[in-house]
């Protein structure tokens, strides 16, 4: 669960320079907000689209407002890729991820690999390691197949490389697990999305030909929480 802090409510003008969005409030206001997103956010960042903000108080921060959720249709959409690995590993904590439960410790930001960081590594006296890597998903394309989730939005050269290293895990004799959450309410299935990251989609074969396993849930959002909801199978 990822608790919100009270949201303002507003209307996107443009997202620019990746990190940047300008908002038009409710009051009329129009402010800069963080944009917690590297990627392209196909279908996200349309002008005049509703989207709501979280308001920082720290006075070191360069912007007090941070863009959290986007609506499309009647779906409410998480833009904000710092929040998943949050989520999930409270997810796996409360007992929600069947698949990821029994065991005794679970720790964040390990590292591991080359010069890289595991998302959470699970681990227990008699089950031993689980690496979990886990991907923000948010690409839904109504115009190929309705109601599917699809990652990457984008070429991710850095998405690749950990698929290698999860590999290199199961050889090592541990269990390894991408987790890719879902941070829509419209969507009922996930696939890759080949034609954007046709590397990505053959080292993704590679690895779970080499025991790499595959979890996908999607969340229920709202205005006040984030919250992991139900497993996605993976679209053939």
């Amino acid at each position: 669960m990822m608790n919100l802090s009270p949201l303002i409510h507003g209307r996107l003008i443009v997202r620019y320079k990746r990190f940047l969005a300008d908002i038009e409030l409710d009051n009329g206001e129009i402010v800069t907000a963080h944009c917690a997103n590297p990627g392209a956010m196909t279908g996200l960042k349309e002008p005049g689209m509703e989207v709501w903000l979280s308001v920082s108080d720290n006075p070191k921060r360069k912007l007090k407002y941070s863009w959290e959720i986007c609506k499309v249709g009647d779906a409410m959409v998480g833009i904000n890729t710092a929040h998943p690995n949050s989520i999930v590993a409270e997810a796996i904590e409360a007992g929600h991820i069947p698949e990821l439960t029994g065991y005794a410790n679970l720790k964040r930001e390990v590292k591991y690999g080359k010069n890289s960081r595991i998302d959470i590594l699970l681990s227990d006296p008699l089950r031993g390691a689980c690496y979990v890597e886990i991907k923000n998903v948010h690409l839904k394309r109504d115009d190929a197949v309705p109601g599917l989730a699809e990652f990457p939005d984008t070429v991710t050269v850095r998405g690749a490389k950990h698929l290698d290293e999860m590999a290199q895990m199961v050889a090592h004799g541990h269990r390894a697990v991408m987790f890719y959450l879902v941070q829509r309410t419209d969507c009922n299935r996930f696939a890759l999305a080949a034609d954007i990251d046709p590397n990505y989609a053959a080292r993704f074969a590679l690895a779970t030909a080499r025991g790499v396993e595959v979890i996908c849930y999607d969340c229920d959002i709202d205005t006040d929480q984030i919250t992991v909801r139900r497993p996605l199978c993976l679209a053939s």
